[in-house]
């Protein structure tokens, strides 16, 4: 490791040893740690978790050389070297996010192909104008619960942005109340480290896939299994893993870095949501330190001997932030790498983005004086590698009255009817939403059927 003329070595990381991205100190300033780490060179060692070793990319032209070379580096994480040889502890949080699973995300060649193309085949059929309405109607329920409290404040990540995801996807899984109650619960866990969250979550989707069986309907996971490729419930069951990982975590922290960027005294005036989503793209990658490659055979990078076998991860954040890039980030325009790129690339980033807008625009039309309650450059971070995430967004606003639930419920008004994002003269607060006894996803349904 090169240690000449570095920058001061980050508190708690120890000089003799690998850079750690974990833990409080690397929450605090992800950026002094990635700045440490191109010093190195285009990729260095790091510790993803206590007692996990890889080598992490942050250079912008190399990640996009693992990215776009599958044949030299393959995603099977079977080959991880120091799993094989036991010494990955056996409760490390890397092991729910790095280890195998049968799904397109951990497959190379022909399989990849094969699960890639149905994923992407049955995510082509999502009606854009009813997913709009879904994310429309999911927002408009969560803010119902806490937009029109007499208090006025609230944390839109826990609040909004972090259960918002879950529910629209939920809902395109075809879940019923029950069902879904238990998926949010599985992945919400898995992110959090929560033992025991894989059974749960792993149990809920194989009731649904058999509940498809029994009974198909009009919805993603009867489009998996029905597809051509004929996929296995198993195979059925981990694409829809892999499409609930990458699309509630990373969607949590888009919209919730998109809000308070746009909220903060740094953003200009005037400018669109879209362009806040962008920059959030750009500068704070949902998807952070991801991306598990293995070579195939050794491999040379700037002096370093890459041995095959052993782990590469993408830093998609510090990737994206490389000083080579700043000159010619106008005219890159979407060229960043927070979806990814070559033939792993993520396959729903239009609904992602989507989506994103759309809960932001959300908030600023229901609760047209929100503010920040705490400086941008203030704001805390996940002390964790995989996602670039706020840990809290605590907002101030003036209570609104609460939406009608029901079929129209979520509709878009047209938009010469849409209210600005100024400040503007309350209407009187309307009593909180009954606390329900079921879960997340069980009171949404309540809540649109108007029980």
């Amino acid at each position: 490791m090169q240690q000449s003329n570095t920058p001061e070595i980050p508190p708690g990381c120890p000089a003799h040893g690998n850079v750690q991205l974990f833990g409080g100190d690397f929450g605090s300033d992800p950026e002094r740690h990635y700045d440490l780490l191109r010093s190195m060179g285009p990729s260095a060692p790091v510790d993803i978790a206590p007692g996990v070793e890889v080598e992490l990319v942050t250079g912008y032209d190399e990640a996009l050389y693992f990215l776009q070379n599958p044949a030299w580096f393959v995603r099977d994480a079977r080959r991880w070297n120091a799993l094989n040889e036991g010494r990955v502890p056996e409760d490390s949080p890397a092991l729910p996010m790095m280890g195998y699973r049968p799904n397109a995300l951990f497959s190379d060649g022909a399989a990849h192909a094969r699960l890639r193309r149905a994923v992407t085949d049955s995510l082509a059929t999502i009606d854009e104008l009813r997913f709009v309405r879904q994310t429309q109607q999911s927002a408009d329920y969560l803010i119902s619960q806490f937009g029109s409290t007499a208090r006025g404040q609230a944390d839109l990540m826990a609040d909004y942005a972090q259960p918002l995801p879950l529910l629209v996807f939920s809902e395109l899984f075809g879940c019923p109340p029950e069902i879904g109650d238990r998926v949010v619960v599985g992945i919400s866990g898995i992110f959090d480290g929560t033992p025991g969250a894989d059974e749960v979550l792993g149990g809920a989707l194989a009731e649904l896939i058999a509940l498809k069986r029994r009974k198909p309907g009009e919805d993603l996971t009867t489009r998996l299994m029905q597809h051509s490729a004929q996929l296995t419930d198993e195979e059925v069951l981990h694409q829809l893993v892999t499409l609930l990982s990458g699309g509630t975590a990373p969607l949590a922290a888009a919209i919730g870095t998109s809000a308070a960027l746009y909220l903060s005294e740094e953003w200009r005036s005037g400018l669109p949501v879209e362009d806040a989503v962008v920059q959030t793209l750009w500068d704070y990658a949902p998807i952070a330190n991801y991306a598990g490659h293995y070579p195939t055979h050794d491999v040379e990078l700037a002096g370093r001997t890459l041995r095959a076998g052993d782990p590469i991860l993408i830093s998609f954040a510090a990737a994206n932030t490389d000083p080579k890039l700043k000159r010619h980030r106008e005219q890159l325009s979407k060229a960043h790498l927070a979806f990814g790129a070559g033939p792993h690339a993520c396959p729903a980033k239009d609904p992602a983005f989507q989506m994103t807008v759309t809960a932001v625009e959300a908030v600023l039309n229901r609760l047209p004086d929100v503010e920040l309650r705490v400086p941008f450059a203030d704001l805390p971070w996940v002390p964790a590698p995989w996602s670039r995430c706020l840990v809290t967004l605590p907002v101030r606003f003036t209570p609104r009255s609460a939406p009608a639930a029901g079929p129209a419920a979520g509709r878009p008004a047209p938009a010469s009817a849409q209210p600005q994002h100024t400040v503007s003269a309350a209407r009187p607060a309307a009593p909180a939403a009954p606390q329900r006894k079921g879960g997340l996803f069980s009171n949404f349904v309540a809540w649109i059927k108007g029980e």
